[in-house]
């Protein structure tokens, strides 16, 4: 689904309900969509990709206004927002379809991805090393309606008000220059 004059991205850093919840909080991003990639399977469901045998992982597709935001400030992001340093692992969500990854849309991307990496690790920012991948965006398939703005849908449930909130409370601390409402979770 092209948006005309937006950029994208795909981003892959655990659960896409976390994912989706804070690139959606961004001024200059106009839409989010999860959904899975990186895998075998044509159209594969939420359940088959938690089975971790497509290949595919729960990420989430960034349309984005370069004007505005910029895909350094989201690399930013997304690196301060989850755990980079896990390999198949995001707190309590393990298994290959949670692993770490920027899937880039051209070169320039895929360039300025692989240099952010090895800044992160030449700066020592991480007390582990960085192993996010950089990979080229092959299908992407949107996840079911039901995953979709999930934490906008289920603010009440357990794991939205325990992770995802975190996430967000901590996205409003360092970025709260970037949100597109200044005040609202």
């Amino acid at each position: 689904m092209p948006i005309s004059n937006l950029s994208y991205v795909v981003f892959a850093g655990g659960c896409f309900w976390c994912t989706e919840a804070i690139f959606n909080r961004l001024e200059g991003v106009k839409s989010v969509v999860s959904g899975y990639t990186g895998g075998k399977t044509k159209n594969p469901s939420y359940q088959v990709v938690n089975e971790g045998s497509s290949g595919h992982v729960e990420a989430v597709k960034i349309f984005y206004n370069e004007n505005v935001i910029s895909f350094l400030t989201l690399m930013e992001i997304f690196f301060a927002t989850h755990d980079p340093t896990t390999l198949n692992q995001q707190g309590v969500n393990k298994g290959t379809q949670f692993r770490s990854v920027i899937f880039y849309a051209d070169n320039n991307q895929k360039e300025q991805a692989a240099s952010f990496i090895k800044l992160l690790n030449d700066e020592k920012v991480f007390q582990n090393p960085v192993i996010t991948t950089v990979e080229p965006l092959s299908d992407f398939y949107n996840a079911e309606k039901e995953h979709q703005n999930y934490f906008e849908n289920h603010p009440e449930e357990e794991y939205c008000r325990v992770v995802i909130k975190s996430k967000i409370e901590n996205l409003k601390h360092y970025y709260a220059n970037k949100l597109k409402d200044k005040h609202a979770i």
